[in-house]
């Protein structure tokens, strides 16, 4: 199928055109230029910005965060890679202080691994999630990389795979007062991953935090697990996935584009998004720049998107929504049947939004059935009110309601190391007690 070549070539006649509008925007706008005194310069330049933002390419944004706020002191902040694969890089984000006392309290901080999605939208989309962490906790995050920039002779990328990456970032960092978070998508394989490790009698995280994520489908199905389940998995593999063309590094890649899932992710509201552009032009015409800047943040994020190598996705729809193995205990990853309950040492918060409308409620509660070698009182759940799926991780809710909840989870679970967690109940160690702070 040609599909991702035609949007190629779409993509590049755009180009010319969104420059065009781009300086036209400029012109008319600058107070360096005569023409922004012209009449109706304004609204000129307001459409012209319009046509440039529908028809520019967005590339994936920085995180940029180089410093946060801590009891009124501005505290450094420095991005690193900790580890890096073909698929994914780890980032590390540094902390810095000049005060000694406050270097030793950041030091005795817990660590926490962010396990961003892969299912469209880059790592970014999680931002205010690390900066808000940062505070409180040193932080790592999964950073996926777009499967078209990946050579096909870095080979497939199965969901398997996926696990395998998020048990060696595990690793990587070390166990001792490491805690978890996984944000929609990855509660599935973040769950496989320590449930393997915990069969192996590996050492496991403190705590694992779901978000809003797929563990049982059957719950409370909204229009994206509809979707997954409508056609046969023959039909996906032959009509949404591509070939990467010859002008990217992963030429010859199969991949699920991120473009089409982009028009999925616009056609679930598409009138939402039609009023929001043509807000942001009413508020370029008012002269409302707070309000215009807002809308470009956003649509900054939300219109970066990347490729899925196709095994992945395939692997994902197949797994997590047409066949439901997990909750089912019926899979098995490299031969090893994945087994929740064998989880004894690592306590448990699911989180869901009242109105997510991606994965509804029931969904990450579900892993609380699977997960019964946790002691009850090491399992929490929080459904927040008023959130949707993006407001359990990001923005005011997750601010004021759902972060307080996860600090103080993590909190109560940290603490210095663990044994070998054992599936053997006569060998379990005595409960945890919540660290005192």
């Amino acid at each position: 199928m040609l599909l991702y070549q035609l949007h190629e070539l779409w993509r590049a006649s755009l180009a010319p055109y969104a420059y065009w509008a781009d300086a036209g925007a400029k012109m008319y706008s600058s107070a360096d230029s005569w023409l922004s005194t012209v009449p109706g310069a304004q609204r000129t330049s307001a459409a012209f910005e319009l046509m440039y933002r529908l028809g520019k390419e967005y590339e994936k944004p920085e995180f940029g965060i180089h410093q946060i706020e801590v009891e009124g002191v501005a505290i450094p902040v420095v991005e690193r890679v900790a580890l890096e694969k073909p698929f994914c890089r780890l980032l590390r984000f540094k902390r810095y202080h000049d005060d000694a006392d406050g270097l030793a309290r950041m030091k005795d901080d817990p660590t926490v691994l962010v396990v961003a999605p892969l299912s469209g939208h880059h790592a970014t989309l999680l931002r205010d999630t690390v900066r808000t962490l940062l505070a409180d906790h040193k932080v790592y995050i999964t950073d996926w990389t777009d499967a078209r920039m990946v050579p096909a002779s870095a080979g497939p990328f199965h969901l398997d795979d996926y696990i395998a990456y998020v048990q060696d970032f595990i690793r990587h960092v070390g166990t001792d007062n490491l805690h978890v978070i996984s944000v929609c998508q990855p509660t599935v394989p973040v769950l496989a991953a320590i449930s393997l490790m915990a069969a192996r009698g590996e050492p496991l995280p403190r705590s694992m935090t779901m978000m809003g994520g797929p563990i049982d489908t059957r719950e409370s199905p909204t229009a994206v697990n509809n979707l997954a389940t409508r056609q046969p998995l023959w039909w996906f593999e032959t009509n949404v996935i591509h070939n990467v063309p010859a002008n990217y590094p992963g030429a010859g890649r199969r991949v699920y584009p991120g473009f089409l899932q982009h028009l999925g992710f616009v056609a679930m509201n598409p009138e939402r998004h039609s009023t929001s552009h043509w807000d942001f032009y009413q508020d370029l015409v008012k002269g409302d720049l707070s309000s215009a800047e807002s809308h470009r943040t956003f649509y900054d994020e939300y219109n970066a998107v990347l490729d899925m190598p196709a095994e992945y996705y395939l692997d994902t729809i197949r797994v997590v929504f047409q066949e439901h193995l997990l909750p089912r205990g019926l899979w098995d990853v490299a031969g090893e049947r994945v087994d929740p309950s064998k989880i004894v040492d690592c306590a448990l918060l699911t989180i869901e939004g009242e109105l997510d409308d991606i994965s509804g409620q029931g969904q990450t509660r579900a892993a609380h059935k699977l997960c019964t070698g946790i002691p009850a009182a090491d399992r929490q759940h929080l459904t927040a009110a008023g959130a949707g799926h993006y407001g359990i991780f990001s923005g005011r809710r997750w601010r004021t309601q759902v972060y307080p909840k996860v600090k103080a989870f993590i909190a109560a679970h940290a603490g210095p190391p663990l044994p070998l967690a054992t599936t053997n109940p006569a060998k379990r160690p005595a409960a945890r007690k919540p660290a005192r702070r």
